[in-house]
């Protein structure tokens, strides 16, 4: 069942930043997602919070300005998606400007699984030499990969924002915004913000040592089209210090002062960088740098995002094209078998899903569990083999249920039935024996039961109410996209009764509508539905400018629709 729900707003706060000068509907639209100072509004890079706030990011600044000095390899071991991707290349492109002689390896997710293992710095060891790893957007659970590269003489340095386990490893220095102690005002970060975060604390420790001073350090600005990227990407709550670094990010793309790589995604991807918004970072340029990681190997997508030839930029971007759209029909067959497998699944009954087939694919079970919990709206696992016996799994979640602390559970109820497991509150992974699915299936639904209830498995539509008639226009549309909406800053919903007064199906896939309001007629367009509406509807909506033949018309992008009353 969904349910459309008007978020609430205190009326007081939005009438005194309207008085502040802020539109009436924007300052209702800021109140209703909790932003009360218009201080958070700004985009200004002044505004960051400082860099010294970071948990030892001054050790991690001193150890890192002498490593510079004394000429010592630094290798970076990256995540393979797109945050790790993002951060990789910032962390390249800003230590090599310092002067840094540096290195990467990513691990291929098939062979070596996920973070800093000690098979990946044996890897490392073998192909590049280090004297020092670097881990970013990972390593805050690599206990055992830490201990090897102590074993082998080479310090690690841990820039990761991933929840810690109950241990650290003993890492040289850690700065992640989620270790225990770090009063970082901010814990949502991506991976690729901390590494920017740990560039800016260096930077202004040879600042200190005279290496450099304002007029010749370098500028590190410049990295923050990818520092956008990859927050948006990894899906973190974009508080008031994201949205700083993102729209800083999105006004180099819009001004055409972007990488290279970045540029390339854009055409790939069909998309123009001058209107340059979150949704094209998360929905066009990030699935095209993830598919790499997914089917292939993420380093095609570092290099994407590191080379200064627009020449090889395009070419590889192209190649990531391709990838992304085996990645798309690889998905669509597995997600065919997924709903097959659940044809008998029973809402009324399971508050959680964990399905496996022998014959999906590792890299692609992640964006198919997410697909099955926006169909079933529950916290969803998708499972593939992993060879000798191992099954792993992908699993997304929905509000209210921590999949991270979920899995914590059972490994703490059943100690033998999760080898390892990581993630966030929204998605985590793990890796089981295919003969103990059973068994995990069960003590998951468990934990299910016991912490949801029905309320919580009805997917709810938070909308910010009706529209008034007067800014159903172009106008009002500029002044949205001028902020930065994304996970945690939810985009404007509004939600309105119409009458339908045409319907027709479009291209098999979509329903094409003309709706009308107080006399006035709306195009609207429902994605991916083709089920037809009653004759009144009430329907939540996002505003979109459509440019047809040289005009621009408002039409409504239709989200969910039900009967009214």
């Amino acid at each position: 069942m969904t349910r459309i729900v008007t978020r609430p707003y205190p009326f007081r706060d939005a009438e005194r930043m309207h008085q502040g000068g802020v539109h009436p509907v924007m300052a209702r639209l800021y109140a209703a997602r909790g932003l009360l100072d218009l201080k958070e509004l700004t985009s200004d890079l002044t505004a960051l919070i400082p860099p010294p706030g970071l948990l030892h990011i001054d050790v991690a600044a001193v150890f890192l300005a002498d490593a510079i000095a004394e000429k010592r390899k630094l290798v970076i071991v990256a995540d393979y998606d797109c945050d790790g991707a993002t951060a990789c290349a910032i962390a390249l492109r800003g230590l090599r400007a310092m002067g840094a002689i540096v290195d990467f390896i990513v691990p291929n997710r098939f062979e070596y699984g996920y973070g800093l293992t000690p098979e990946i710095v044996a890897l490392a060891v073998r192909e590049k030499s280090p004297d020092i790893i670097v881990t970013v957007d990972n390593g805050i659970a690599s206990i055992d990969g830490v201990a090897e590269a102590n074993r082998r003489g080479i310090d690690v340095v841990v820039t990761d924002h991933h929840l810690p386990a109950d241990t650290l490893p003993a890492a040289r220095v850690i700065v992640n915004p989620n270790q225990p102690d770090c009063g970082f005002p901010s814990k949502n970060l991506a991976g690729v913000g901390v590494m920017f975060y740990v560039l800016l604390a260096l930077r202004a420790e040879m600042r200190k040592r005279g290496i450099f001073d304002a007029q010749t350090q370098p500028k590190l600005d410049t990295l923050l089209d990818l520092v956008a990227l990859g927050t948006v990407a990894d899906v973190v709550k974009l508080d008031a210090n994201n949205r700083i670094l993102v729209a800083q990010g999105l006004k180099r793309m819009r001004a055409g002062r972007m990488h290279a790589g970045i540029a390339a995604l854009f055409r790939a991807a069909g998309r123009e960088a001058r209107r340059a918004s979150p949704f094209d970072l998360g929905f066009a340029l990030g699935p095209r740098l993830n598919a790499a990681g997914r089917l292939s190997d993420m380093s095609l997508g570092i290099e994407c995002l590191t080379t200064d030839d627009e020449g090889r930029a395009w070419a590889i971007a192209q190649q990531l094209d391709e990838i992304n759209r085996e990645r798309r029909t690889i998905e669509a067959d597995m997600q065919e078998t997924a709903l097959l497998l659940l044809d008998s699944f029973d809402p009324q009954n399971k508050t959680t899903i964990s399905v496996f087939d022998a014959s999906w694919h590792q890299g692609v079970i992640g964006i198919v569990a997410s697909r099955l919990k926006d169909k079933f709206y529950r916290p969803t696992i998708t499972f593939a083999d992993a060879g000798d016996g191992w099954i792993k799994g992908s699993g997304r979640s929905i509000a209210g249920f921590h999949l991270r602390d979920a899995l914590d559970l059972v490994s703490k109820h059943a100690p033998t039935l999760i080898d390892k497991f990581g993630g966030h509150a929204m998605a985590a992974g793990l890796t089981i024996r295919a003969d103990a699915l059973d068994a995990f299936t069960q003590a998951f639904e468990a934990v299910g039961k016991d912490w949801l209830n029905q309320n919580q498995l009805e997917r709810v539509i938070e909308t910010d109410g009706p529209l008034e008639s007067a800014y159903f226009t172009t106008q009002f549309i500029e002044l949205m996209e001028a902020q930065v909406w994304g996970q945690g800053f939810a985009p404007p919903l509004f939600c309105d009764e119409f009458r339908v007064i045409n319907q027709r199906i479009l291209k098999e896939r979509h329903l094409k509508l003309t709706l009308e309001k107080d006399g006035v007629n709306y195009d609207a367009i429902w994605f991916g539905h083709i089920d037809s509406l009653p004759n009144r509807a009430r329907v939540a909506y996002r505003l979109d400018a459509n440019e047809f033949n040289g005009r621009t018309r408002v039409q409504l992008l239709v989200e969910h629709a039900e009967a009214t009353e």
